[in-house]
């Protein structure tokens, strides 16, 4: 007689569970690649992590289910609190926090496995203090990246010798990483060095770092969280963990090549140069003046135009005027004006910060365009419309060898026929530099909250019937 097929154990169902939650997180994160489809691709994504979650259950010896019901109880009154509380030009702030509780859990996993003598001998000791280490840099690094973009620490610090000590502190945490790899389940002495200084090592590399280069450092820090997680996931043999950390970690390295590019510069450049901080950037003087414009006449010029290219930075994002900006550009489309979108890689404080202000307001996605793809599109532009853009749209780019920004891809704002600048003031921007195409002869600026002038222009373009 055939054999009866042995039932499934719990360990296959964990396994099989896994492996769906890999489809989950993989679909998820290919729809999140488009505007379009990224709403569900969070469905998706999400769907994996609740498979992951509720399989935890089923394992074997497991005992503590108060203590871990109380935690996703906890966790996910918080997460949907602070979601729903949260305004949309405060999310870079809030995905640089969970980043770093992200990395913080993966630190906290490796401190437990570490402090009670590691599993799978110096291989599975080894990952885990790959992953502890990383993790408390993220972790640290994170809540420094928080508090500055909150406005909790106004300015960068620094002081002579700051890489070295960044280097001691990254060789001290190796070398007690190695002497925990050598000697595991010892005191704990070992453990707790290589963690405090993996932390202090997160606070000396993010706190040099100015505000411009923040969208860098974000997704920088999600790529080392992603990283954590996998590490820690092969110390324990956890799929889900690996899977969830590989996806996390490869977008987030590849998200973060992307910025630095999208800014022509490098990592270490970014990490170790001290530039987005006002007072460490230079470049030559700019020649010219401001020539301020009022509201009435860029409603006329708006209202007659053919085509208008809107550039918004993180002045729109400051006023909450992408509401007020999108029922302008609607009145202007039903006028027979041309509008598009025009967004730069790092505008803003995170990476998509304009695409999702945008998708907030109800902005079509067929109206929104990318560096390469309507660079082109401005020399046929007739108006130009800067709202809170800065360095993204400065011509010293291409031109200034002595600028902190000089080969930096920028957005083409001054080849428009006419470029208009909303902006509150007339100081410099996040990063410190003077920007050349406020003084050009085709630009006019227009002073004021965004938000106010957005509604100053929609009543001067129905003015005109």
């Amino acid at each position: 007689m055939p054999a009866t097929p042995a039932p499934w154990s719990a360990g296959s169902l964990i396994q099989a569970s896994y492996f769906v939650t890999a489809v989950l997180f993989i679909t998820g994160l290919k729809r999140m690649s488009s505007p379009v489809s990224a709403r569900s691709g969070i469905i998706w994504a999400g769907a994996g992590m609740l498979v992951a979650t509720l399989v935890t259950f089923a394992y074997p010896g497991l005992s503590n289910y108060p203590l871990i019901g109380a935690a996703l109880v906890l966790g996910a009154v918080l997460a949907w609190w602070s979601g729903k509380r949260v305004a949309m030009t405060n999310m870079p702030q809030m995905i640089a926090l969970y980043n770093g509780m992200g990395g913080g859990a993966a630190a906290s996993i490796a401190a437990v496995e570490l402090y009670r003598g590691g599993s799978g001998g110096a291989v599975g000791t080894t990952l885990a203090v790959v992953g502890g280490l990383i993790g408390a840099v993220s972790f640290s690094g994170s809540a420094i990246a928080f508090a500055k973009l909150q406005g909790l620490i106004k300015r960068s610090i620094r002081f002579p010798g700051q890489q070295i000590v960044s280097l001691l502190l990254l060789a001290a945490a190796l070398l007690h990483g190695v002497l925990e790899v050598a000697h595991p389940g010892g005191s704990g002495v070992y453990v707790t060095g290589l963690l405090i200084f993996a932390l202090l090592l997160g606070l000396a590399m993010t706190l040099p770092i100015g505000g411009a280069d923040m969208p860098v450092v974000i997704s920088l820090y999600n790529a080392l969280t992603g990283l954590a997680v996998a590490f820690e996931g092969f110390a324990l043999h956890n799929a889900a963990m690996i899977i969830a950390g590989t996806v996390v970690g490869s977008a987030g390295t590849l998200l973060t090549q992307l910025m630095a590019k999208a800014m022509n510069r490098s990592l270490g450049n970014v990490l170790f140069s001290g530039f987005g901080e006002g007072s460490a950037a230079g470049g030559g003087e700019v020649s010219g003046s401001l020539k301020p414009i009022e509201a009435s006449d860029v409603g006329v010029m708006l209202a007659f135009a053919q085509k208008v290219i809107v550039v918004p930075g993180y002045g729109m994002a400051v006023a909450q005027a992408q509401h007020k900006i999108w029922e302008l550009c609607q009145l202007l489309i039903d006028r027979g004006v041309t509008v598009r979108f025009a967004i730069h890689p790092v505008a803003g404080r995170m990476p998509g910060h304009m695409n999702v202000l945008l998708a907030e307001a109800g902005v079509p996605y067929d109206l929104i365009g990318d560096l390469e793809e309507i660079n082109g599109e401005f020399e046929t532009a007739d108006v130009a419309l800067v709202i809170g853009a800065n360095d993204v749209v400065n011509p010293v780019a291409r031109t200034d060898k002595s600028s902190p920004i000089y080969g930096m891809p920028i957005l083409n704002a001054d080849r428009a026929q006419n470029v208009i600048v909303i902006k509150r003031g007339q100081g410099a921007g996040f990063s410190g530099i003077e920007n050349a195409l406020f003084y050009l002869d085709n630009t006019r600026m227009l002073y004021g909250d965004a938000q106010k002038v957005g509604a100053a222009l929609i009543a001067a373009v129905k003015a005109l019937g």
